[in-house]
């Protein structure tokens, strides 16, 4: 077996078609697109390669690939938080430590030399791209944002000396529960405020001219939490590039105060049916696919929410919530997923769970002290 750098076209198409042949026979995993994949990992097209310093490696083995590892050295990330972490990501690899081993240890050898004394991950450029492993509720399925891998990953990184650096939660609510008292409460008490618009939206058309300012509120609410690094404008348009199209204006929320957002909600319907049927190819049928895929989803999936420092605590995060979820039940959804939470986010964790979410997944993030 050997290790190798990608550095030609056909090493990365290696790289990106990898994990269809590795989880082939994973009724659970979820592929992704390949006109995504290539959009994400190209350095000509993906802003985050200008202002992060990467590598990718491929196992081979009897010129067959085998496993691979993407390192990625966030500087501005590291200077804000005063780290100096190296992070791993896109991890993939058959059942068999040494291949996993050699990849890692590339990674941590290349951090190791510029300057890195922590590796962690699975992590990606920041917050929107996927993070942690799934240890706990495999039988639950992904979402499109997260990765799904076989339980062999994890332990193999444990046995080599890896340790929880933070988890993730994510909530499942029943939306045929009744919601209480106390909701309705919250929710009209928002509604009779004079000063903030409630804003929801039916058409792409409508929610067009708010994405942008819904990303710089994001940019703006997300600073403190773990992974997070505030985005630049051209990644604000690759990134709007790349969801718009799986957005449904239907599950959009968003407060504005005197014409100014101070909060929002991102959730889109479960597109797992979809996205397995295309197996990565949008063309010819794809689109078909996945267009089938979002009228019959039951679950609604959350992307993200926020709400400015100034405005929380005020119910803000109930209403939209309550919201989203009244929209999910019109157009039948019979379940939500909360998405990551922090698992030390205790406040966003008591809204989950004041809707009757419950916890059903858990995703970690590992760590390794480079000495």
């Amino acid at each position: 077996m050997e290790i190798i750098e990608v550095t030609t076209r056909k090493h990365l198409r290696d790289f990106i078609r990898l994990p269809f042949t590795i989880h082939k026979d994973h009724p659970q995993w979820v592929p992704p697109l390949l006109m995504d994949e290539k959009l994400y990992f190209s350095k000509k097209k993906n802003p985050s390669f200008n202002k992060n310093e990467t590598i990718l490696y491929l196992a081979y083995e009897n010129m067959k690939p085998v496993g691979r590892l993407m390192g990625i050295i966030n500087q501005s990330y590291n200077k804000l938080r005063n780290e100096n972490n190296v992070r791993f990501g896109y991890l993939e690899c058959y059942n068999n430590k040494f291949i996993a081993a050699k990849l890692l240890d590339k990674v941590e050898v290349w951090g190791k030399g510029n300057g890195m004394n922590k590796i962690v991950g699975p992590l990606g450029f920041s917050d929107q791209d996927p993070e942690g492993f799934i240890i706990e509720g495999s039988e639950y399925g992904s979402t499109i944002s997260t990765y799904y891998n076989y339980e062999y990953v994890p332990k193999f990184l444990e046995e080599l000396g890896y340790t929880k650096e933070v988890d993730y939660v994510v909530y499942l609510v029943d939306l045929k529960k009744q919601l209480t008292a106390a909701h309705e409460r919250i929710f009209k008490r928002i509604g009779k405020r004079k000063d903030i618009s409630l804003l929801e939206f039916k058409t792409k058309r409508e929610l067009k001219p708010f994405i942008k300012p819904i990303m710089h509120v994001m940019n703006e609410t997300f600073t403190e939490l773990y992974g997070f690094e505030p985005m630049s404008e051209n990644e604000i348009d690759f990134i709007v590039k790349r969801f718009l199209p799986v957005i449904d204006p239907r599950f959009i929320k968003a407060a504005s105060q005197n014409g100014t957002l101070v909060g929002f909600l991102l959730a889109i319907p479960n597109l797992n049916e979809g996205f397995i049927k295309c197996n990565g190819h949008l063309f010819p049928f794809g689109i078909l696919q996945l267009v089938t895929a979002a009228k019959n989803a039951k679950q609604l999936d959350l992307l993200a929410a926020g709400v400015k420092k100034e405005f929380r605590g005020q119910g803000f995060e109930t209403w939209g919530l309550m919201t989203s979820m009244n929209s999910a039940k019109e157009a039948g959804f019979e379940i939500m997923d909360s998405h990551h939470e922090l698992e030390e986010n205790t406040s966003v964790r008591k809204v989950m769970e004041r809707f009757g979410g419950e916890l059903k997944k858990r995703y970690r993030v590992y760590k390794k002290l480079l000495i």
